[in-house]
């Protein structure tokens, strides 16, 4: 962290399908070893799948999987005193959509259909649903927040 200055953020650009940022940064974490183009055609054909099962526009559900997985609150270890309690803390906003997106990459890698593509649209589908597992994470997520409340005075 520098001492001087707060660092400026570098902007993601949009794909080039779908002309969007948040698809892009998708993209961005399910690349491996820089492979961008592979990464880009596995999540267009998951999209092309979605469009196909659910008869919607794919950026619509996906952008609905997405919102369906944020997380609004998560814990936090904080030390006092010799123990350590787990604090509940409100989630930035970036923090959020960066973690959606983790979880529904995860879980797709998880599941068992053949190819990836078709993983990872039937977790969009999921997630989509309010089913899943990346929404299971999150409202296991809000559940240890919940449980925790008694330690939210230890707040920094």
């Amino acid at each position: 962290m520098p001492r001087r200055r707060e660092v400026a953020k570098r902007g993601v650009n949009p794909d080039p399908k779908f002309n969007s940022v948040l698809l892009s940064r998708f993209m961005n974490v399910v690349m491996k070893r820089g492979k961008k183009s592979l990464a880009e055609n596995l999540v267009y054909r998951a999209l092309d799948i979605v469009a196909q099962k659910s008869k919607r526009d794919p950026m619509e559900v996906f952008t609905y999987a997405v919102d369906n997985v944020k997380p609004s609150l998560e814990v936090k270890s904080r030390r006092v005193g010799g123990s350590t309690y787990q604090v509940p803390v409100e989630v930035k906003p970036e923090r959020r959509v960066a973690l959606a997106i983790r979880w529904i990459i995860s879980s797709s890698r998880k599941r068992g259909e053949r190819g990836y593509h078709n993983q990872l649209a039937g977790e969009l589908l999921d997630a989509s649903n309010r089913a899943g597992a990346a929404v299971k994470k999150k409202e296991e997520t809000h559940r240890m927040a919940d449980a925790n409340k008694a330690f939210a005075h230890y707040k920094w």
